[in-house]
């Protein structure tokens, strides 16, 4: 089946200019829907059609864009981002959905911006080249910028909005320095065109040095938007500001961008610095996790709740990319999916929650509602045992690969990570509870979910079950991709591991030379047991030498003339 990917792409955001062109705000209303149908459509076609057998680049829309530079308007679909795709239009149709619950001032302009943000994600997480997604990454800010501004009722919006914006330009400004670096690097080092495309950045490697610095700033940017400890002081203020639905995508997606980031840039293109600085990164990973569950269990505020939780659920995202393994990268991708799919509907439940609480979304004015509206509690409890990571919810599956992933790279700090799960179970069921049971809060209204609201919530939820029961499904269609998006950082990190799971050799490349029933200089090929070369050997019987396919006659090894660490092993 041919997917064009363009039209994917800038559907959602031709849904809002049209809508604001049509000076209807009923039209625009119904574009922006069908826009987001249509993204949805074409997101489920392309899960359901990609060939996973095949894996790889699939549907490619590859046009030169700015020739003097190397700039290509490359898209394409693969494993690493095909459900984070399947999830953003899913939610982004969520967050419109749930916009129309109440009137909008300036409507069409709203849908304008939702749009545009949509198209933005999808950009960044189809864009295979880099100047591409630097372009795309740093467009995400600007809608959610004007739609925190424009709609937030928050009274400290401009200054969280200011705040969020500092934050992140500082990281994008550095991120363009690292991707005009590596790609200036890579020319030099490679005597070919100047270029962007990430597959022909990932065919050379950089020296360390130079790896080093570019993984800095790439690192900077990404930990800002997730964002991850301690680059989050925009995240308090900025998820008190932005208006609900909005935030409901800003967490659910945008924030996965980021650690997708690393997979698909950071991960193949400096494995060098990946393993240099994976300690770091590891450690970064942890105090999220322990940070964001201490705050999480102490305020009171439903938004932060979900805000710091978020953040210790990317602390284990994070924690499974740069296990540098492909267990821990399995479990950051579908983790990413699964928050994503747990924390929009979470948001959701706390405004219908905070609605029959007189708007205040602290946690101790609410109480009392699962005997009031025991359909709301139901779609609470499912949601809040989901991000607890229950035993049987595609988020323990998630977890248990990024643990494993951890356990087999740095025991100590799996160790110390599996104490986020406990901790998780805490603010998780604390939310709960403080909403759904304890005291009735003074000011609290008993009813039940409108079927309009139902009709948002009720397939978020089934979606959450769904992955549950099978989340084979998300791990089998990556599995290849994912796998090879880490290959060379974990075969670096730990050849000896490497070879056991790819059946590789790690042996030192002099060892292999000398290798009996092979030439001199000749290494073996351990699938096959032959030469390099791919003929077979004969193996002379009575010196044990291997025989010289054009002589006849024994080849002679003379240990002098090999190094010194393969003059060991001389037949």
């Amino acid at each position: 089946m041919t997917l064009h990917l363009s039209i994917f792409l800038w559907l959602p955001a031709a849904a809002g200019v049209l809508g604001l062109l049509s000076r209807s705000d009923k039209l625009a209303r119904a574009l922006a829907v069908l826009g987001a149908l249509g993204s949805l459509g074409y997101a489920i076609t392309a899960v359901v059609d990609y060939d996973r057998d095949t894996g790889g680049l699939q549907y490619v829309t590859d046009r030169t864009w700015i020739s003097e530079l190397g700039i290509h308007y490359k898209l394409g679909l693969d494993g690493l981002n095909l459900f984070l795709i399947l999830l953003t239009a899913v939610l982004f149709l969520a967050a419109i959905l749930w916009s129309m619950r109440t009137p909008i001032e300036r409507e069409r302009h709203y849908w304008l911006h939702l749009g545009i943000g949509q198209t933005a994600v999808l950009g960044a997480l189809m864009a295979q080249d880099l100047a591409l997604f630097v372009a795309f990454f740093d467009l995400m800010l600007i809608p959610f910028f004007f739609l925190t501004i424009g709609w937030s009722t928050a009274e400290n919006k401009t200054g969280a909005v200011l705040k969020l914006v500092i934050y992140t330009l500082v990281g994008s400004l550095l991120m363009l320095v690292a991707a005009i670096g590596i790609a200036v690097l890579t020319k030099d080092a490679s005597g070919n065109d100047l270029t962007f495309v990430l597959s022909d950045l990932t065919a050379t490697t950089l020296p360390e040095g130079s790896q080093d610095w570019i993984f800095l700033c790439f690192a900077a940017a990404f930990l800002v938007k997730m964002p991850a400890f301690p680059f989050h002081g925009w995240m308090p203020d900025g998820y008190k500001a932005m208006p609900l639905p909005v935030l409901a995508v800003f967490s659910g997606v945008l924030s996965k961008v980021a650690a997708y980031g690393f997979l698909r840039i950071v991960c193949p293109t400096l494995p060098d610095a990946a393993v240099e600085f994976q300690t770091l990164m590891l450690i970064i990973g942890l105090l999220s996790i322990v940070y964001g569950s201490a705050v999480a269990f102490t305020t009171t505020n439903a938004r932060l709740i979900l805000g710091y939780s978020s953040l210790a659920q990317l602390g284990f995202i994070l924690l499974g990319v740069f296990a540098l393994n492909p267990q821990g990268a399995q479990g950051a991708i579908l983790q990413s999916v699964n928050h994503g799919l747990v924390v929009a509907p979470a948001f959701f439940l706390v405004a219908l929650a905070a609605e029959r609480a007189r708007g205040s979304e602290d946690i101790r004015d609410m109480g009392g509602l699962a005997f009031k509206a025991p359909i709301i509690a139901v779609l609470f409890l499912i949601v809040a045992l989901a991000n607890l990571a229950i035993p049987g919810s595609s988020n323990f599956v998630g977890e248990f690969f990024i643990l494993l992933g951890v356990f087999n790279a740095k025991v100590a700090i799996a160790a110390i990570a599996f104490t986020g799960v406990a901790l998780a179970s805490v603010y998780s069921l604390r939310l709960f509870i403080r909403v759904m049971h304890n005291r009735t809060g003074a000011e609290t209204e008993g009813r039940e979910i409108s079927v309009r609201d139902g009709l948002v919530l009720v397939p978020l939820v089934l979606a959450i079950i769904a992955l549950a029961f099978y989340p084979q499904l998300a791990l089998q269609k990556g599995e290849k991709d994912i796998t090879g998006a880490v290959a060379t950082a974990f075969e670096k990190s730990d050849p000896e591991q490497f070879a056991k799971e790819t059946g590789g050799s790690a042996e030192p490349a002099a060892a292999q030379a000398v290798t009996p029933g092979a030439g001199a200089g000749q290494a073996i090929d351990p699938a096959t047991g032959a030469p390099a070369g791919g003929q077979a050997v004969q193996i002379d019987p009575q010196t044990g030498l291997p025989i010289d396919p054009n002589t006849g006659q024994p080849i002679q090894i003379d240990p002098d003339q090999l190094p010194a660490e393969a003059q060991e092993v001389t037949p």
